[in-house]
């Protein structure tokens, strides 16, 4: 028979794996402009005698940002097996306002002169609705990682299988 606080350990462990991996994972991808995303990364992990409860939460884009998006034209090999995809909506360009400064990317004509950021964020948001977004898998990686170092006797006293987890959005 388990005990429930070495249940707790464990499960506890795995949260404390899986965030500080995707975290990790994020600034390494230099997916981290805003530190937005990065810092909404939270999980909560509970033990009960009959059941765990284990729920992660991030801003609603790393969910796309982890999984990808698949473009209205085109996809990225990585992003093919999602179920995101761009059909109608193209994203503002008004959100790629702040990246675009963060990143340092300054446009300029063929004279060298400074242009309009305007029509840069919108080339931005063109491309990708027509290309989606590559999938970083920056959250899936460390959680499947982390579910195969699970104690064999928790995954089968609570049966537990990749098919019944996921994690919520903020």
């Amino acid at each position: 028979m388990l005990d429930s606080k070495e249940v707790q350990e464990a499960i506890d462990k795995f949260r404390k794996y899986v965030i500080q991996q995707s975290r990790s994972n994020l600034t390494k991808m230099k997916k981290n402009s805003s530190k937005a995303l990065y810092k909404s990364i939270d999980g909560v992990s509970k033990v009960n005698p009959n059941s765990i409860s284990l729920y992660f939460e991030m801003l609603d884009y790393g969910v796309f940002q982890d999984l990808g998006v698949k473009g209205s034209k085109s996809t990225y090999p990585e992003s093919s097996g999602t179920k995101f995809t761009y059909r109608d909506l193209k994203p503002s360009p008004k959100h790629f306002d702040k990246w675009v400064v963060k990143k340092g990317i300054a446009p300029r004509n063929k004279q060298g002169q400074f242009i309009d950021r305007n029509s840069l964020k919108f080339a931005i948001a063109r491309s990708i609705f027509n290309k989606g977004i590559r999938a970083s898998m920056f959250f899936t990686k460390p959680f499947e990682k982390a579910f195969e170092r699970l104690p064999d006797e928790i995954i089968e006293a609570y049966g537990i299988t990749l098919e019944n987890t996921y994690f919520k959005e903020k």
